[in-house]
């Protein structure tokens, strides 16, 4: 307890350093996030007579293309409605939330996949959050419940994709992804008086940094356990440019997960390692001047390859967070990154016009190049923590 007043009055004394004088961004960002409120709209109008339909992407026919609740991104949308409704006060937002929410509501009880975090968290936990609607607690500890059944305690990590699923050598695949569903058993944990929660999310998290990262910083997408001698044997990046490869979106993976497993738990080698991956992604010498990350660190042919907007994104909510918890020259460092990714992602050519784009707000991310899918489209969660970051800025340097 005493280590998470200390994050809490570290943040506010970070708050007050910073929030002086005219903030140009957060102008940007203010305007910006009128226009986010009708991109959001007109998404949610789109599918609404599309029952258990919630938007992903925009196909190669130029279509708007859905997923059922199944899909490891369909929280991301619900998120982002709560997310406007808690910045707008608008009811519209929390009645369309409250229906595009009940679309992922039966995932609860899914022990199939390790995204339970994405699904039940970004919407439900969201939910519960801004309104303090008991009637999603259930459904926020059953996810739980059915996450933790996932995790190997001789290995020391929650299974990521089942071996049915992909035609590759893995037997235990443990993904970099998989620190972004910990948020969901560590406030679990606390909500539910469930300590077991929290002993998986800190095992997992431990076994990741342990396994999952290079000297650099720089972490691997894959990592496969042999399940007889629960050791490592394969140190994959699946979808990346290549095994020893930086893929960007990982990168940014593991930077917010462990951003937020030090502002859940307080230890500080979580913090460490944070600042860790932070430092690779920010004096990397291939970042570009507009902060918005290519593909992959090491991707053939930059500048002259494409950019994963939804790297950026996640990256600039992880960073708006981390500087709360560092010293006052990384806070400085990470903060300019975080301010020039949010001007690049507000502006041409990565925000959309309202009424373009499928009503996706952002544009040019890349979902899975070596397999040819998602190729410079926009996605939901590129969206979300988009919308996210944003509205962390207005908290943070806005005027209350």
């Amino acid at each position: 307890m005493k280590k998470k007043w200390i994050i809490i009055v570290f943040a506010l004394f970070a708050f007050s350093c910073n929030n002086s004088g005219s903030d140009k961004t957060l102008e940007l960002v203010e305007n910006t996030l009128e226009k986010v409120q009708q991109h959001t709209l007109l998404m949610a109008e789109s599918l609404s007579d599309a029952p258990g339909r919630l938007p992903k992407t925009i196909g190669i026919d130029g279509e708007l293309e859905t997923s059922n609740d199944r899909w490891w991104t369909s929280g991301f949308f619900p998120g982002q409605l709560w997310y406007m409704y808690e910045y707008s006060g608008n009811e519209t937002f929390k009645d369309w939330a409250e229906l595009y929410s009940e679309r992922v509501s039966n995932q609860q009880f899914t022990t199939e996949t390790h995204d339970l975090g994405f699904i039940i968290f970004c919407s439900y936990g969201n939910g519960y959050r801004i309104t303090g609607n008991e009637e999603f607690l259930p459904i926020i500890k059953n996810a739980s419940e059915s996450l933790i059944t996932r995790f190997n305690p001789e290995i020391g990590a929650i299974r990521s994709w089942d071996r049915a699923s992909w035609n590759e050598p893995w037997q235990y695949a443990v993904i970099i992804d998989n620190m972004m569903n910990l948020e969901l058993l560590e406030w679990s944990s606390r909500m539910f008086n469930r300590p077991d929660f929290a002993e998986v999310a800190r095992t997992h998290a431990n076994t990741s940094m342990q396994y999952l990262y290079r000297p650099d910083g720089s972490s691997y997408h894959v990592v496969s356990f042999d399940t007889v001698s629960s050791s490592p044997e394969y140190f994959h990046t699946h979808q990346g440019y290549s095994h020893e490869s930086a893929w960007a979106r990982g990168q940014a993976w593991g930077l917010y997960g462990f951003v937020m497993m030090y502002r859940e738990t307080g230890m500080p080698e979580f913090l460490e390692h944070a600042v860790k991956i932070a430092d690779f992604i920010v004096n990397h010498p291939r970042l570009p001047e507009d902060k918005i990350p290519y593909w992959d660190y090491d991707a053939p042919g930059i500048p002259n390859t494409l950019r994963d907007v939804s790297a950026g994104s996640i990256t600039c909510s992880a960073l708006l967070e981390l500087h709360r918890y560092v010293d006052e020259i990384k806070a400085e460092q990470y903060l300019d990154v975080a301010r020039k990714q949010l001007h690049s992602l507000c502006s041409e050519p990565y925000l959309a016009e309202v009424g373009t784009n499928r009503n996706f707000i952002l544009k040019h991310s890349v979902g899975h190049m070596p397999n040819g899918s998602e190729i410079d489209v926009p996605l939901s969660y590129a969206d979300y923590y988009f919308v996210e970051a944003l509205i962390r800025y207005k908290v943070q340097f806005g005027i209350q």
